[in-house]
């Protein structure tokens, strides 16, 4: 067995863990459950390891490379990937929002809705009730923190009495 088939079958172990369904894109069946990972999905142009399907619409892919193999970099072929889907899928948008890189022993992230994408390390896939969640979010949990009060806004609370307390939100000085 090749190192890449090794890494697939412990993604197969790793992404049934986390609730999704495998299939075969010979035997794709969308109603088996919400989430459904097709191996070696077509694209346009390729194929992706895996596609990621929630609720029958398109979310993501995975990217399988051997252990050892340095996923930094892999995201911009995941990226990619993103946009090269086939129209006969239905998708949750376009590109498709999510991609992951593993090798069945480190796994990476992106979330490609974020107003600033980064692949980061993960320690698990996502659940598919996670990424269907997320996919129908207006605005990805990076951008509702931006828009969180600023240093210099008030905040009011009330206190046990229910009187009114205007507290001012304080940042500590930098001494760098």
């Amino acid at each position: 067995m090749s190192p890449e088939d090794q890494a697939r079958e412990r993604i197969d172990a790793l992404l049934e863990q986390c609730g999704w369904i495998l299939q075969n894109r010979s035997t794709i069946n969308f109603s088996a459950g919400r989430g459904i990972a097709v191996r070696e999905g077509l694209l346009k142009g390729g194929e992706a390891d895996y596609l990621l399907f929630g609720d029958g619409k398109a979310l993501g892919t995975i990217e399988a490379k051997p252990e050892g193999h340095t996923l930094v970099g892999v995201e911009e072929q995941s990226g990619k990937y993103a946009k090269g889907l086939l129209d006969i899928y239905p998708k949750w948008r376009d590109p498709l929002p999510f991609t992951f890189e593993s090798t069945g022993v480190e796994t990476r992230f992106t979330n490609r809705v974020d107003p600033a994408p980064a692949s980061r390390d993960v320690f698990a896939f996502h659940r598919p009730e996670t990424l269907i969640d997320w996919a129908q979010q207006e605005k990805q949990l990076s951008a509702r923190l931006a828009d969180l009060l600023t240093t210099d806004q008030k905040v009011w609370c009330s206190n046990h009495h229910g009187r009114a307390i205007d507290y001012k939100v304080f940042t500590p000085i930098s001494t760098t």
